[in-house]
């Protein structure tokens, strides 16, 4: 009897740990193969779903909104005593830290120039119009759209964990639509599975990424082989930091990284301002919030029924699809580190100030991208581009102080890599530990390495292209659970609402 309730009590635990070590073994001795299939189902997802994501991130931004105004939005995520754990600065850095700091660095100078030599039709490549639209897609695709992802799932399980008592786990978000005992049986551990399964997903894309970009980076400051050998080394280092860090626990490791991290940000940032055109800086500020404001509704809903909807699916949908796939893991962080605050504070926490310091960083780096544009053909930067891992240093190399703002790029990004790890192989341990906040320390080994394992393997397979695939293609079954989560928070909110007008008319 007590084997059988240790069993029940791992179950999602056994079954994504093998679901992710057959992933694994798959793409080690089948890469190829691996490669194929990935984009396969990449296509088929894009193509028949891609007007889902566009629609479904777009009514996100609408919802989170109206709830921060709404009276739902001075409801407590706890009960009515409860004080934030964290201080303001110490809850920001994690969660810019456990959320998207290795893309924003990653793509911060290719993706500007990207979009100004690439814009999808009928905007010429390399024209003024082509660098506007540059920047406000920047903006759209690194900011409020990618928190209100986040948002929402972390928001569903701080309001039902902190003040329902729930278990924390992402089946729970669903018991006023399917009841209690369909979240305690299978349909509830099918969920969780699937929450699982796209979260380590999504991190091992990021991850990739960033080893990919720091390999670049070495190669490109001390000629550094960019190759498997130094892509393992990497990946073994860093995962014995985040590993030491993630099990000392969220008020040490992640806790402390993330400050030294936001502070290394900052420190690029203002190098950034003070090396680059510093009015220009400001101009592109400013007119990239305006142009962002004036078309964020036909951008949110960019999409053509009739047209070429290649650029669309590469890259809105791409995102959509990959913020989708990390918000399991940093949805449950974000809960974790959030209790005692209001909605409405968390709303704005989580989606308003994290967007705004992104609208910053990309109008710096983005415009030391596009001032230098010049220097260069369309021809000369779509090359530049093709390897956006090693982008940033080619850019930097124009620019004084190119060695340090190089040195502090691979900086930011190594921590990123531990404190997106860290945050990560917590939420994975807690999502298989049936939301126990304190989940064993050999559950946290074993994430670790299949978090690292996958991210190597999709490397080897082909760089980024497989990493974006199969990011994609694991975030489709979570779009539909995501779906629900809004009507079902909706309605417990609701509920509480009544329940506490009849208790003061009681009174």
């Amino acid at each position: 009897m007590k084997k059988m309730k240790i069993f029940r009590n791992n179950v999602v635990f056994i079954i994504s740990v093998l679901i992710s070590v057959l992933v694994i073994m798959y793409g080690f001795f089948y890469n190829d193969t691996l490669n194929l299939v990935s984009g396969i189902v990449m296509n088929w997802v894009s193509l028949n779903f891609g007007w889902l994501y566009v629609l479904f991130v777009a009514f996100l931004c609408f919802f989170l909104l109206w709830l921060s105004l709404s009276k739902y939005g001075n409801i407590k995520l706890g009960d009515e005593n409860s004080k934030p754990e964290y201080s303001n600065f110490s809850w920001y850095s994690m969660l810019f830290c456990g959320g998207t700091g290795i893309g924003l660095v990653f793509w911060s100078i290719a993706e500007p120039l990207s979009h100004y030599v690439s814009p999808p039709d009928p905007i010429f490549p390399g024209s003024l119009e082509a660098a506007n639209f540059s920047i406000r897609t920047c903006f759209l695709h690194w900011g409020i759209t990618q928190w209100v992802c986040f948002a929402i799932v972390g928001l569903g399980l701080a309001y039902f964990q902190f003040r329902k008592n729930k278990r924390g786990q992402i089946s729970d978000l669903l018991t006023p639509l399917v009841g209690e005992k369909a979240v305690n049986g299978i349909f509830g551990k099918i969920v969780d599975v699937f929450s699982v399964v796209v979260s380590f997903a999504g991190v091992a894309t990021s991850l990739g990424l960033g080893v990919s970009q720091i390999s670049g980076g070495l190669n490109f400051l001390w000629e550094i082989p960019n190759q498997k050998e130094t892509w393992f080394i990497i990946i073994f280092v860093i995962t014995c930091i985040f590993l030491a860090s993630a099990i000392s626990g969220v008020n040490k490791g992640i806790k402390i990284l993330s400050k030294i991290n936001t502070y290394l940000a900052f420190i690029l940032l203002f190098l950034g301002f003070i090396i680059g055109p510093t009015s220009m800086i400001f101009s592109n500020l400013v007119n990239g919030i305006g142009q962002h404001l004036q078309n964020f509704v036909g951008d949110v809903f960019m999409i053509d029924p009739f047209g070429d909807n290649s650029w669309i699916m590469n890259w809105r949908v791409f995102y959509f699809a990959w913020f989708i796939a990390w918000t399991p893991f940093v949805g449950m962080f974000i809960a974790r580190i959030s209790k005692g605050r209001t909605i409405r504070e968390f709303i704005i926490g989580v989606v308003i100030v994290p967007t705004v310091f992104t609208i910053v960083w990309l109008s710096v780096f983005g415009t030391i991208a596009l001032s230098i544009s010049g220097t260069w053909s369309i021809n000369e930067l779509r090359d530049i581009v093709a390897l956006p891992e090693t982008a940033v240093f080619i850019i930097f190399s124009k620019y004084p102080l190119t060695k340090i703002m190089s040195f502090l790029v691979i900086m930011l990004l190594a921590i990123f890599f531990i404190t997106s790890a860290d945050s990560a192989t917590y939420s994975l341990s807690l999502m298989t530990s049936e939301g126990n906040p304190n989940p064993p320390i050999y559950k946290k080994v074993i994430w670790a390495v299949i978090e690292a394992g996958l991210a190597y393997v999709l490397l080897s397979v082909g760089s980024i292209k497989p990493l974006q695939t199969i990011s994609i293609a694991a975030s489709l079954p979570f779009l539909f659970i995501m779906m629900a989560m809004c009507p079902a928070l909706l309605k417990e909110l609701k509920k509480e609402c009544k329940s506490e007008i009849e208790n003061k008319k009681k009174f």
